[in-house]
């Protein structure tokens, strides 16, 4: 793709999105994600009321008169965007390929963190770490972001969750929000998701095709898998096919429920035809309403 192209793009997902991020997701970001605490401010002198567990005892022996320490919600968060940058996302039948929808639904995120003032990061995966930006704040540092989601090009097509989550547990020491946004077409990571979802805050948003749930009956077709290369034809006709692809479709449903389930992590869906507004709204207020 050409720099100007490339501009241009980026440029329409700015308006885009930010303007969705503005007008929808800021309110519901900044209430659903808190701070780290309570971190220190400033010392005042005491007042009637004040609690003197907070009494600065260095401060009121210097003054020869009580002075408390004041405290502010500490609101700097760190947010990881975890991009699946597999073969499998680029696929769409209707409205837009997978990629295309992980990279909108990124920028959104992204431009909600920065107008929270936090730190964005972004971990591009495959079967390997195909790049990590590390945490910044900043519209140029998102706009670097919106960037690479359009022009990245991995090197390998395959995918691999659990080595995701285990860079995402090692590369970022401190608690962080972490969106991991996927077609999850891929299993064993179990045991990685309820580590990563212990030290952070683990979110999970699968994106799909429709298509990929069920096999229309249409003759004989050649199907490429696009994280290995390897092409079949196959008979779609067949009764019986089409119910073996559908019982494993469904197997994979129950396999990523479990696994959101038992890790405890709140997770979304969203099509690749469909408006992926009000999805991450409803995931933003079920937060809230835990709070």
């Amino acid at each position: 793709m050409e720099a100007k192209e490339i501009f241009k793009k980026v440029r329409q997902i700015e308006i885009k999105t930010r303007g969705l991020s503005n007008q929808i997701f800021s309110g519901h970001y900044h209430s659903v994600f808190k701070g780290r605490g309570m971190a220190f401010s400033e010392v005042r002198e005491y007042m009637y009321g004040d609690d003197i567990r907070n009494i600065d005892w260095n401060v009121t022996a210097r003054f020869n008169h009580p002075y408390v320490k004041i405290f502010e919600e500490e609101r700097e968060l760190t947010v990881m965007l975890m991009v699946d940058v597999s073969g499998s996302n680029e696929f769409g039948t209707k409205k837009q390929l997978k990629e295309e929808l992980i990279t909108e639904i990124s920028a959104v995120l992204a431009f909600s963190a920065i107008q929270n003032n936090d730190k964005v990061g972004v971990i591009f995966f495959s079967d390997k770490i195909e790049k990590f930006i590390p945490p910044n704040k900043g519209t140029k540092h998102i706009l670097r972001i919106i960037r690479e989601l359009i022009d990245f090009k991995p090197e390998h097509r395959e995918t691999d969750i659990a080595g995701a989550l285990r860079f995402l547990t090692n590369a970022i020491k401190k608690r962080c929000i972490a969106f991991l946004i996927s077609d999850f077409i891929n299993t064993g990571f179990e045991d990685a998701v309820q580590i990563a979802s212990r030290k952070h805050d683990l979110i999970g948003l699968r994106i799909y095709d429709r298509r990929e749930t069920e096999m229309p009956a249409i003759g004989m077709i050649r199907v490429k898998n696009a994280e290995t290369g390897k092409s079949m034809w196959i008979d779609t006709s067949d009764k019986k096919l089409r119910n073996i692809f559908r019982q494993k479709i469904q197997e994979h449903g129950f396999y990523l429920k479990n696994v959101f389930l038992k890790s405890g992590i709140d997770h979304a869906s969203i099509a690749t035809d469909q408006d992926y507004v009000k999805p991450l709204v409803n995931l933003f207020k079920k937060r809230e309403a835990r709070r």
